[in-house]
């Protein structure tokens, strides 16, 4: 998403000025005065007047972050700590992010402010995040807070993506196998038969077929996977695409279940930090929004912030949304009970966590014999087509 330089006051009537990432530039405008801020100017950021040196790990940042974290607990300046953690960052990009981030603060910005313009490296969550740590001088907590925060979101991503390792995979190679039966045994077998004189039976005729034109017209099969594989992420990179493949996907079986659980679990995890840390409910749930990960939950939580903002309660929004499960209804019911929403979110979050294991386990164990069955099923269909002539054969000498 673009980027945005924006200038306005807070509450106190001090002008403030930042980066931030939006879909427009009225979508930013909207953003800022949810979150308190009398807007004066919001202008596109060019890419050449950016300060923002790349994208950094999510493992780097994890790092940096508790480092930053003790340094500040033992009594360090903030510019020292800046400037130790710059000079031993191996990432370029990064330290030349923190040396600018120092700068700033050096020039008497805030940590918050200089943060805030470097949108790639840290996202609203971590900026939202230190400004409450500033303002109520507990930055080293806060610090502590984000750093196990960014290291379970890195463990929750790469359990997604082993889930999905495993039958992209499969499917690679199931690909190349019947590719190269295709390309290099079906015309061998197909230069054989044409010298019987006979009509080859269906199944045979289907794979001489779909060979011949993999290999007469391979470019076009090429360039046809290419557009619909771009297309499609052009389709999602749209409002309605992405919201139409974000339904489809929480539906079908047992991946449905996996996202919907992944989802749920950065909403507790993203919602309970940033309640813990300070930040109000409104703004965090917009923060937590857009971690989502998926649209569908994304419109849900962003409806519940609406009724959140016209005076109710959290769960009974998240209820009517149809998108949460009954327990962190519950659970987040209690929570505001009691007055332990972000305990109550945690507890949640580690459920869920926990359950993304169990779905990764279970998605594993089943795409497993279906990948076999199919990959079996269409080598086997295409061993019996190319012999059932040679079984012909066989069969009319034998009445002869």
């Amino acid at each position: 998403m673009p980027a945005y330089a924006w200038k306005g006051k807070n509450r106190l009537g001090e002008v403030q000025e930042g980066i931030l990432v939006s879909d427009s530039k009225d979508a930013a405008s909207i953003t800022l005065r949810r979150n308190g801020i009398q807007v004066i100017s919001v202008k596109a950021q060019s890419a050449s007047s950016g300060k923002s040196f790349g994208k950094v790990s999510q493992k780097d940042l994890a790092i940096f972050t508790r480092q930053f974290s003790v340094m500040i607990d033992a009594g360090l300046p903030l510019v020292q700590c800046l400037e130790i953690l710059g000079s031993q960052q191996q990432d370029k990009g990064f330290a030349k992010t923190l040396n600018a981030v120092r700068q700033d603060v050096e020039q008497g910005s805030t940590l918050q402010a200089a943060l805030s313009k470097h949108p790639r490296a840290f996202s609203d969550l971590y900026v939202n995040m230190v400004g409450a740590g500033e303002s109520g001088g507990i930055l080293d907590v806060i610090l502590q807070r984000l750093s196990q925060y960014i290291e379970k979101a890195v463990k929750l991503n790469a359990k997604v993506k082993s889930a999905m390792t495993y039958p992209i995979a499969v499917i690679g190679i199931a690909t190349i196998v019947v590719v190269v039966i295709m390309v290099k045994v079906i015309p061998v077998f197909a230069a054989m038969y044409e010298g019987l004189g006979s009509t080859l039976p269906l199944p045979t005729r289907i794979c001489i077929g779909l060979s011949n034109i993999l290999i007469r017209y391979s470019y076009l099969v090429v360039l046809f996977i290419g557009i619909a594989v771009f297309g499609t992420r052009q389709y999602y990179r749209t409002p309605t695409g992405k919201l139409q493949i974000d339904t489809i996907l929480l539906k079908i079986p047992v991946l449905g279940d996996l996202l919907l659980k992944v989802g749920v679990a950065r909403f507790c995890r993203t919602l309970g930090t940033l309640t813990a840390s300070g930040v109000p409910i409104l703004e965090g749930m917009e923060i937590t929004a857009r971690t989502a990960g998926n649209l569908v939950i994304q419109n849900a939580i962003l409806k519940a912030r609406e009724a959140v903002e016209q005076g109710r309660n959290i769960s009974a929004p998240l209820s009517e949304t149809k998108v949460f499960p009954p327990m962190v209804i519950h659970m987040v019911a209690v929570g505001e009970a009691t007055g332990a929403l972000d305990n109550m979110l945690a507890k949640v979050a580690d459920f869920y966590e926990d359950e993304v294991d169990n779905a990764v386990a279970a998605l594993t164990s089943l795409m497993e014999p279906i990948m076999i069955a199919i990959l079996g099923g269409i080598i086997g269909f295409i061993v019996i087509a190319m012999y059932m002539p040679i079984f012909g054969l066989a069969s009319a000498f034998d009445k002869s």
